[in-house]
């Protein structure tokens, strides 16, 4: 990667950065109380947290062709169950800092007791 690639990159994610902060400040009040709106901002944090969870789940190597793995398989179990966990701890509680813990805690102790249970 050549330095002018690298220095355009970093200006275009700091304009990005910039846009996405001062939208709101630029966006006239009374567009900013509507209800499809308040819906979205009530209903974003859950969906993003899924899309992150989703999109770090390891099942790129689990395929018929070349056999599954018990580590890997022992991943992906740890990890859809501490996704399920997670949501349901969101769902509950309506915090992010709770559920976030919470996942941590239970990936960790489902991948030790697959680990030490299973196989």
């Amino acid at each position: 990667m050549s330095s002018s690639y690298l220095i355009f990159a970093t200006f275009a994610m700091a304009a990005v950065t910039f846009v996405t902060r001062a939208l709101p400040a630029l966006i006239p009040k009374p567009l900013l109380d509507t209800p499809w709106l308040h819906r979205l901002n009530e209903s974003l944090p859950l969906s993003v947290m899924v899309l992150l969870i989703l999109t770090s789940l390891s099942y790129q190597d689990l395929s018929a062709t070349t056999g599954i793995n018990s580590s890997e398989l022992h991943l992906l179990m740890a990890q859809i169950g501490a996704l399920l966990l997670v949501l349901l701890v969101y769902h509950v509680s309506r915090q992010l800092l709770v559920s976030m813990v919470v996942g941590i805690a239970a990936i960790n102790s489902l991948l030790w007791t697959f680990t030490h249970f299973l196989g």
